[in-house]
């Protein structure tokens, strides 16, 4: 099957476009990543036949994803062309049996390179893959409500989690783990990485605070349906928020815990309705 043909490339790049149809990806901002299944990676090895013979440091160690080959979005590049110039846009890397670098089988043509924020794709997917080995999507958008969330909410995980929770029903039934928050940091490499994939230990959804945020699924439809829930909730906070008035209403903690048990959220995070 040619690369483009391939349903998981036809899925990532419609999430790309389905993040800039919502207006999530300005200039070069957002990237996602997706770990191939092992027939996804024979199929590329079939047709593209050979790599590039360049092993390029990721500047992390990801050991348990030694031989994963990934589709990520390259660095610089803007969300809008995925779909536009696929073989510039975005491209399909292989991950070395140490799990310290990588090389390029198909895309990121003239010389293009991952996303700066590879190395905390490849954290997370670790954090993921290990916890259930479907799981192989990392998505990260710049959601604008849930970025204003960030300045008027404190930024702690149960601060957050009940702010969306309590405004809109759906959301303890969505994401019943709760959303983790990483304090501000500088993105790329490093701390920030493990960071962020600490959370990701705990969480599906975490916050990169005054910058976006990062969701992790099991496909195209759950990574992206994380993103849209969150931030439909956060606009809804927002424009609350705008009244400067107090609200006559709100989802309590006793209506959540009411939800949980008609929903049998065994695994919503109980602790924060304390």
């Amino acid at each position: 099957m040619k690369i483009l043909d391939m349903p998981c490339v036809k899925g990532f790049i419609q999430l790309a476009q389905d993040g800039v149809d919502k207006g999530w990806h300005e200039m070069n901002g957002g990237n996602l990543s997706y770990r191939l299944t092992g027939m996804e990676k024979a199929n590329v090895k079939k047709e593209v036949k050979k790599p590039q013979k360049e092993w390029i440091d990721i500047c992390e160690s990801v050991p348990k994803l030694a031989g994963e080959f990934f589709i990520v979005t390259r660095t610089t590049g803007y969300m809008r062309n995925v779909m536009r110039t696929p073989e510039s846009a975005f491209g399909i890397v292989e991950i070395d049996s140490t799990g310290t670098k990588f090389r390029i089988w198909w895309g990121l043509v003239d010389g293009g390179r991952p996303t700066s924020e590879f190395p905390s794709h490849l954290k997370n997917h670790e954090v993921k893959f290990l916890q259930d080995p479907n799981n192989r999507v990392i998505y990260h958008a710049h959601p604008v409500n849930l970025i204003a969330m960030t300045f008027i909410v404190p930024l702690k995980a149960k601060d957050f989690t009940l702010a969306l929770w309590q405004i809109m029903t759906e959301c303890p039934v969505i994401f019943p783990k709760g959303i983790g928050v990483v304090p501000w940091m500088v993105p790329g490499k490093g701390e920030i990485a493990s960071a962020t994939s600490k959370l990701m230990e705990e969480y599906d959804i975490v916050v990169w605070a005054h910058h976006g945020l990062f969701c992790a699924g099991t496909t195209f439809d759950r990574a992206f349906g994380l993103m849209d829930t969150v931030e439909k909730s956060a606009d809804i906070f927002m424009k609350v928020a705008a009244t400067q008035k107090k609200r006559l209403s709100t989802i309590t903690k006793k209506d959540i815990a009411k939800i949980a048990k008609e929903f049998n959220l065994v695994n919503l995070r109980k602790q924060f309705l304390r």
